[in-house]
């Protein structure tokens, strides 16, 4: 099993972001995770909080089921396979996001970090990931 990367500067070397076709977006429910509505939203991302589930999905599929969502978001995915321990790419890409006043939600999935910005800064967001690269 691949451990992913560890070594910074190679990770930011072989960066190459990814922008998904429609935006994303965030929404809170009180369902259970037997609840069939939870399999129906198809969430990219799902996060438990005392005050209801966070669901991460796509905008097209939150209006389809009638919820209230926020944040309308460019998902970008990071092809790069950092390990889960790896230091620096995410203060790396938070920073070059940061210089160019986009703020980002990450998602650290098993092999690739997404990133969340918003929708109208998605182009801006892409190219400041680029320029990681060197």
């Amino acid at each position: 099993m691949d451990s992913g990367e560890h070594d910074l500067a190679l990770m930011l070397a072989t960066l190459e972001p990814v922008l998904a076709a429609e935006p994303y977006v965030y929404c809170s429910v009180n369902w259970r995770w037997s609840d069939p509505q939870l399999i129906a939203a198809d969430p990219l991302a799902t996060v438990r909080e005392p005050e209801g589930l966070t669901l991460i999905l796509t905008q097209q599929r939150a209006v389809e089921l009638g919820l209230e969502f926020r944040f309308p978001a460019a998902l970008i995915s990071l092809t790069v396979h950092s390990a889960l321990d790896a230091v620096g790419l995410t203060a790396a890409f938070a920073e070059a996001l940061a210089k160019v006043e986009i703020s980002c939600n990450v998602l650290a999935g098993y092999h690739h970090d997404h990133i969340l910005v918003p929708y109208e800064d998605r182009d801006t967001a892409m190219a400041a990931l680029r320029r990681l690269r060197g």
